[in-house]
């Protein structure tokens, strides 16, 4: 497993574990032990982790779903730690790197950031800089739904557009809060939002995110 990712995911266990089986997260509808069968079963179980996606696994999906949920929320934690098994296309390098060290930190940050006592966590310069190249490649993806035009920077001033369209609202935050922003976690990430007050307010409650 690659340096952030494996880096993620035990930061990811360790969260779930503090919290316990029945924790709140900002995932909704989902306590920790839903959230933690979800990492899971993305994991271990191909044929039913494409219902995240296609409708036609939504079945297979929650079946599976219902399944790992009632394990032992220690299972479940010991599964996350250890990691996919040795035939997944998790188990490389490359795809590891590129899936999970965005996925990891959103998952820490559901965990963390539904806690009453949670404060911000400063993320080292290479990772957030890599959260940042990623954002950019998947932006016109997770802002497809937006209603209003939609920009994304840095405080530097780097830049990227997540969907065309006016009016348009510039979201600036750092690489960690636009990651939460632009996968849904709107009301989660500490950014600024510059642009109309309407349209603030329909990019603020849009479906955003893969």
């Amino acid at each position: 497993m690659s340096t952030h990712a494996k880096r993620e995911r035990l930061l990811l266990a360790d969260l779930l574990e503090q919290a316990g089986p029945d924790a709140p997260t900002l995932c909704e509808g989902w306590r920790t032990r839903e959230l933690a069968a979800h990492v899971v079963v993305r994991e271990r179980r191909p044929d039913a982790a494409g219902g995240l996606l296609l409708n036609v696994l939504k079945t297979r999906l929650d079946q599976a779903m219902a399944e790992y949920t009632a394990k032992p929320y220690e299972e479940l934690i010991r599964l996350i730690r250890t990691g996919p098994p040795k035939m997944s296309v998790y188990a490389l390098k490359q795809i590891d790197e590129a899936a999970n060290a965005v996925e990891f930190y959103v998952h820490a940050e559901d965990v963390r950031r539904a806690q009453p006592d949670w404060s911000p966590r400063e993320l080292d310069p290479v990772f957030a800089d890599s959260l940042w190249a990623r954002l950019e490649k998947l932006a016109r993806l997770t802002g497809r739904k937006s209603p209003v035009g939609l920009v994304l920077r840095r405080p530097d001033g780097r830049t990227a557009v997540a969907h065309k369209g006016t009016p348009v609202v510039t979201v600036t935050g750092e690489p960690g809060e636009l990651t939460l922003f632009c996968f849904g976690r709107q009301d989660a990430a500490r950014i600024e939002l510059d642009g109309e007050k309407t349209a603030v307010a329909e990019l603020t409650t849009a479906k955003l995110g893969i």
